[in-house]
């Protein structure tokens, strides 16, 4: 009998195998997203202290303000612009990239190119 792993078991595992390869530093620190089926969220996070720089979701009163729906592309691209000038005001001008196991598709890719079009560089 063949038994098919879940989803969100491979997901775990693409992002550690992603981990494995980079880690967020105080002078480049990295840009984490993770999406649920209702939200999206994204964090700076500086591995090497250990700490949350700075984070945007649609959970937040002024971004779901700016928006309709909190699961679409329209969302993901209001929580990066939010992530990018939060990040600028915080003096974070380049980040890496974590997708979270995600596929670069979608959702994550429109909160990546509206991150980058508000300046951030990765």
């Amino acid at each position: 009998m063949i038994k098919k792993k879940s989803r969100a078991k491979v997901r775990e595992k693409k992002h550690m195998r992603i981990r494995n390869r980079f880690s967020g530093t105080a002078e480049r620190p990295r840009l984490a997203v993770f999406r649920s089926n209702k939200n999206i969220y994204a964090q700076i996070i500086d591995d090497e202290a250990g700490n949350t720089l700075t984070a945007a979701s649609t959970v937040e009163k002024d971004v779901r303000s700016k928006i309709q729906y909190t699961d679409n592309k329209e969302a993901a691209e209001c929580v990066g612009k939010v992530i990018a000038e939060r990040a600028k005001a915080k003096g974070i001008e380049e980040v890496v990239f974590d997708r979270g196991g995600f596929v670069y598709h979608g959702k994550i890719q429109a909160l990546a190119d509206a991150a980058r079009e508000a300046g951030l560089k990765f």
